[in-house]
């Protein structure tokens, strides 16, 4: 996406995820934001050397400028900002860019061929579009809290964002095939990305199983509602996750554990009557596991093509050759930070874009200012008067 450019309005975690993406994808990723920072930058713990770790991990690659958009000269700067633009990306709540003169029906009255993306809680017409909500409401709202842990346990989240880390990917997915269809037909459009509607995407597979049963899921803990067994099993020293619900698969298991009885056992003899009996299908693996050391039985069940992995923690996965090989681990230096280790870009090195924004840290407030009003227009006494105006508006707030 090189020579690609973005205007980046987004706060927080979805509408940075999908500018990330497309910065890591080669364009040329310009972050907008009040004179105080956007609210990300106040998240954490955790912290490094003051700054926040959760706004360093998704805003790399990008380039920065503060402007106050209530202001008359931050609006007509952002204005011309968006006019050379080829994508705009903003996830406030739905009107807000309106008020602020910088809504899709007036800043493509002069960039016709704009792709502009509005990312928000529960989208821009809905019932509730008026609605704010964070990752854990998202959660919440869209069924996904309802099925995790297990029978019995309080409401639970993933504590990783997915919403909001599945809404930044839909919307990154969605600006890429509306600018291939700008460039074709030199027409833009405007994107609608709700985070409710991503949540629920999310859990394609649930919905279609309870469309189909009319059953709501249970909760399965770390089982598979549609396989058995393909659960995690307690080891001696630890966890081990398998997946040995396929008939060739499971006959190995039995063997392998020097249960043969199982293959024999009617309750099952099938992938549907292990889910139905899969309590009393633990009772009988449980205990055999606790035999052995997870590692010992990773070598056992690989060594017998049976799918699994240890539950591995951060530190054992972040220290395994597998992430070493992988291409994900990045580290960029932050002028305050310093060195930031983050899990890179998804694709790997041999997709990655080469340049000097390669691996470049989150920027810090209004970093590359100058250098962006420059591309826009603005000479040095403009550049001087506007950063004026912005220093006065930053003091008398």
């Amino acid at each position: 996406m090189c020579g690609v450019r973005v205007v980046d309005f987004s706060h927080v975690l979805a509408g940075p995820v999908a500018t990330m993406m497309l910065a890591d994808l080669g364009a040329d990723v310009i972050k907008v934001e009040p004179p105080q920072g956007e609210m990300g930058r106040r998240l954490g713990p955790p912290w490094i050397n003051g700054e926040s770790a959760i706004y360093l991990s998704v805003n790399r690659n990008k380039r920065g400028i503060a402007m106050d958009l209530k202001s008359p000269a931050g609006r007509q700067a952002a204005l011309r900002l968006v006019r050379g633009a080829d994508i705009v990306v903003e996830n406030f709540r739905p009107g807000v860019m309106r008020q602020l003169g910088l809504d899709y029906e007036t800043v493509s009255a002069d960039n016709r061929a704009l792709v502009y993306c509005s990312i928000s809680a529960y989208g821009q017409a809905g019932p509730f579009r008026s609605r704010p909500g964070v990752d854990g409401i998202m959660q919440a709202a869209s069924g996904l809290m309802s099925t995790l842990g297990v029978d019995g346990d309080d409401p639970a989240k993933v504590a990783t964002p997915v919403a909001d880390m599945a809404g930044g990917y839909v919307a990154t997915i969605s600006i890429l095939a509306a600018y291939l269809a700008a460039r074709q037909s030199g027409q833009g459009e405007w994107l609608d990305i709700s985070l409710y509607n991503a949540a629920i995407m999310l859990q394609q597979t649930g919905y279609a199983s309870y469309f189909a049963a009319g059953k709501e899921p249970r909760k399965t803990g770390s089982a598979a509602p549609y396989a058995a067994p393909n659960e995690a099993y307690p080891t001696r020293d630890g966890w081990i996750m398998i997946a040995a619900y396929q008939p060739e698969r499971w006959r190995k298991l039995c063997m392998l554990l020097d249960a043969p009885g199982l293959l024999h056992d009617a309750r099952f003899a099938s992938n549907e009557g292990r889910v139905a009996n899969r309590h009393a299908l633990r009772q009988e693996l449980a205990p055999r596991f606790m035999a052995r050391d997870t590692a010992q039985w990773q070598r056992l069940l690989t060594e017998a093509d049976i799918l699994c992995a240890p539950v591995a923690g951060y530190a054992q996965v972040a220290g395994s050759a597998e992430y070493a090989a992988s291409g994900l681990d990045t580290v960029v230096r932050h002028p305050v930070a310093g060195a930031v280790r983050l899990p890179g870009f998804v694709p790997g090195p041999a997709h990655a874009p080469d340049g000097p924004s390669r691996d470049r840290a989150a920027p810090a407030i209004g970093e590359h200012a100058a250098e962006i009003l420059r591309e826009i227009g603005y000479g040095p006494g403009d550049i001087e008067a506007f950063n004026g105006t912005l220093k006065s508006t930053t003091e008398t707030r």
